[in-house]
């Protein structure tokens, strides 16, 4: 069993998860049911995955869930494509959020490899 809190994927998926929420409070009120929620909804669980699986009994189980979370932090990349392509944030900010999701996703995928 790992402590979640001491994990720095869970730290910095925490952080994402922050920012996924200030970048999309600028988001159009038409798009609070659509792209907002679905983005804050996939970047909680980002973390939300991580606390759980660690408390799982055997490695074999929280890969299980780090592979979720993996799957969560891919469609955010595709939602924050499409809030690019309309216009809802602009280059520099998908940028640098794209730098930090890549980076969870590179930990994670590492994590996840030394749990076999």
């Amino acid at each position: 069993m790992h402590r979640f809190k001491d994990l720095e994927i869970w730290k910095r998926s925490r952080s994402f998860c922050s920012e996924i929420y200030s970048i999309t409070s600028k988001f159009p009120e038409s798009e609070k049911f659509g792209l907002t929620n679905q983005l804050r909804r996939a970047s909680v669980s980002i973390p939300s995955n991580i606390a759980e699986g660690s408390s799982r009994q055997s490695n074999k189980d929280f890969a299980r869930f780090l592979q979720i979370t993996l799957g969560s932090a891919y469609e955010i990349e595709t939602q924050l494509l499409i809030a690019s392509d309309l216009g809802f944030i602009n280059n520099e900010e998908l940028k640098e959020l794209s730098k930090n999701l890549e980076s969870i996703i590179k930990m994670t995928s590492k994590f996840k490899s030394t749990l076999k």
